[in-house]
């Protein structure tokens, strides 16, 4: 017997499956961004979009209907701040590379900012790094 039939409450499998769903996602994620495979975390960061976006669903329709388990909402809590965590080390990920390209490229703000005007000449100044006097 599980916890949510000794509750009193039928189980809910489609919660179960789409959380589990998440969990492996998550940690599909965290090994690709491990292994710094780019093609894969881009991979699996789509494919946790789509299993969180499945289990919003679930957890909505049940939340409205029939309620969410206590022991299935703890999970669900614990996703969440695996989720936020994931999200917090892609953001300092990017930072990080962004202060490269901006060490690499001084005086051009990245990448972003080399583009080129209406006649077609690349806009550069004359800043630090730059060749120009």
């Amino acid at each position: 017997m599980t916890a949510t039939e000794a509750a009193g409450e039928a189980p809910k499998p489609e919660l179960e499956t789409s959380l589990a769903a998440v969990e492996r996602r998550l940690s599909a994620l965290a090994e690709a961004v491990e292994r710094h495979d780019s093609a894969a975390v881009e991979s699996e960061a789509a494919a946790l979009h789509r299993a969180l976006a499945a289990a919003i669903r679930h957890f909505t329709f049940a939340a409205r209907n029939s309620g969410v388990p206590p022991v299935l909402r703890r999970r669900l809590a614990a996703v969440s701040g695996q989720v936020a965590v994931q999200r917090d080390a892609m953001a300092r990920a990017t930072a990080s590379l962004d202060r490269a390209i901006d060490a690499l490229l001084p005086g051009q703000g990245g990448v972003a900012a080399a583009v080129y005007t209406a006649s077609g000449a690349a806009e550069r100044g004359a800043g630090a790094g730059s060749l120009e006097a």
